[in-house]
């Protein structure tokens, strides 16, 4: 009695955590889902037919459903262990087996991802560069999406400042003012005012902004793996606690 009770609270204490990791993963997928959108857009309408940059642009919805799967996970896990149900902790076991061996191929996709990230943007580099000097100050929605791009990662252009060169809002106007450091008014964001600040571009933001979430989307879960793993554990030795018992 004392060791099912036990076996009991190591479940509650491993769903939970089950729980928790799925609404982190959850809160990763939405924050990549709302507060990135405007590069992951905006790499999706410059890049349509690179599979790389849809794969970026999608990632988190992966997340979302993962991090939904395992609320769920967790809920049920709760549920078999308090009902002592044989098919619901059975069930559990199947399902987290197979996020387990999801979870591993998708952890090594992730480190391969992370490591040619560069280079899938790089592929349509110069394309993003030529849709800048044509259509930036042209296209209201391509010039609104590039402005609040840059505004919130601190960046200019998807290189640095000479995308705009040639472009229909420099010859109409100077540089756009994010080319330019605060201290510089906005009507006076020439050449050589943004030469001198020399802002970094959009790329160099992004490949960081890939490779830190992938880190911590790694490290999520190799933590949700190994309590997935425990899990699995405790759910089998009760499975056959019960079975005893009938």
């Amino acid at each position: 009695m004392c060791c099912s009770s036990f076996l009991k609270m190591m479940m509650f204490v491993f769903n939970g955590a089950i729980f928790l990791a799925g609404a982190a993963i959850l809160g990763v997928g939405v924050w990549v889902k709302v507060d990135s959108s405007s590069l992951l857009d905006l790499l999706d309408h410059e890049g349509e037919d690179s599979a790389g940059v849809l794969q970026l642009a999608y990632v988190c919805y992966v997340l979302i459903a993962v991090g939904a799967l395992l609320l769920i996970v967790g809920f049920l896990g709760c549920c078999g262990a308090v009902r002592e149900s044989k098919c619901m902790l059975l069930t559990f076991f199947s399902i987290v087996l197979i996020i387990f061996l999801i979870e591993v191929a998708g952890a090594v996709v992730l480190f391969v991802f992370k490591d040619v990230a560069g280079e899938l943007l790089r592929d349509v580099q110069d394309e993003i560069s030529q849709k800048i000097k044509n259509e930036y100050g042209k296209s209201d929605a391509l010039t609104s999406l590039w402005n609040s791009t840059m505004e919130e990662f601190q960046c200019c252009g998807f290189n640095n400042f000479t995308d705009f060169d040639g472009s229909n809002f420099t010859v109409e106007n100077n540089y756009p003012k994010q080319c330019c450091n605060s201290t510089i008014a906005e009507d006076q964001c020439t050449e050589a005012a943004a030469q001198m600040s020399a802002v970094g571009g959009c790329f160099d933001k992004l490949l960081q902004l890939i490779k830190d979430n992938a880190v911590i989307i790694a490290a999520v879960a190799v933590g949700v793996a190994a309590l997935e793993i425990a899990a699995m554990v405790v759910s089998m030795v009760l499975y056959c606690r019960i079975g005893n018992k009938a």
